[in-house]
């Protein structure tokens, strides 16, 4: 597989700087610019672009996986977003700063309670929800578009569960393949009360339920881990932005194996939308 050159902004406790780096996908790229510039602290991607021409270093660079570091962007979002998803690079100051939170709202499929938690806390607010639920019946995995540039949304089941400790095994099994993968949304569903709790392509965490009281224990749980409410509840999702997927993770039809042997079965595939013109 070819590798292309990225510019990605770096956060940490200090500043905000810039590395031009390669990689077969966008991931690998941030894990090699992370292990340059995280060597004495530790660091973040905060946004990322496929770079020009005139950016990609020439000579005894190219090709050796060397990270050239430049002068920081201009503004970015310092937030820790998770990892999956970053905004595009050269939209700071766009858009209103992402913050965490948590909103409840009402829509006409149900009671809908959202959340943006910084950093590895998404997965680890989403886990903890899971062992906190009375049952899980099952756990639904959805393989976007853009994850390897596919043309359809690929819809994974599996078998009824109805224990919480197996579809614990199987999201530690797919941890980076799906928790930490931009480009899939995992969804456990709890049949009575009818409830989905899905960590999505963007990370944020979203509670679907027909019932009151399933949104506000959730709510209390999260308020718990320290999260407030914010109105309106920005994302990622509401600027330009990126998705990529852990630099050791499978491409599309490994993973698509990988989910069969688990005991999986693709139930739909969906075409993608052409693209706003």
């Amino acid at each position: 597989m070819s590798e292309t050159w990225y510019r990605i902004a770096f956060a940490d406790d200090r500043d905000v700087r810039l590395a031009v780096a390669p990689g077969a996908h966008l991931g690998e790229a941030i894990a090699t610019a992370a292990a340059r510039l995280g060597r004495d602290r530790t660091v973040w991607p905060v946004a990322a672009a496929t770079a020009t021409p005139g950016e990609v270093p020439l000579g005894e660079s190219v090709g050796k996986g060397v990270v050239v570091e430049r002068a920081a962007p201009g503004p970015v979002d310092r937030f820790h977003f998770p990892a999956g998803v970053v905004p595009a690079l050269g939209e700071g100051g766009r858009r209103s700063p992402v913050v965490a939170g948590w909103q409840a709202r009402d829509e006409d499929g149900g009671l809908v309670l959202e959340a943006v938690v910084a950093g590895d806390g998404a997965r680890e607010q989403f886990l903890r929800v899971v062992e906190r639920l009375p049952v899980v019946d099952n756990v639904e995995v959805q393989i976007a578009p853009h994850h390897d540039a596919g043309t359809a949304t690929d819809v994974w089941l599996t078998p009824r569960l109805k224990d919480v400790r197996r579809a614990l095994r199987f999201l530690d099994d797919f941890d980076d393949e799906l928790l930490a993968s931009g480009h899939v949304d995992v969804s456990v569903y709890v049949r009575a009360p009818r409830s989905t709790w899905r960590l999505t392509q963007h990370k944020t965490l979203v509670l679907l339920t027909d019932d009151a009281a399933v949104r506000d224990q959730v709510r209390g749980w999260l308020v718990a881990g320290g999260l407030e409410e914010r109105s309106p509840l920005v994302t990622v999702a509401d600027g330009p932005h990126l998705h990529y997927r852990p630099a050791k993770s499978s491409p599309r039809a490994k993973l698509g194996a990988r989910l069969t042997k688990a005991g999986l079965r693709r139930v739909a595939t969906v075409p993608a939308k052409p693209a706003a013109t």
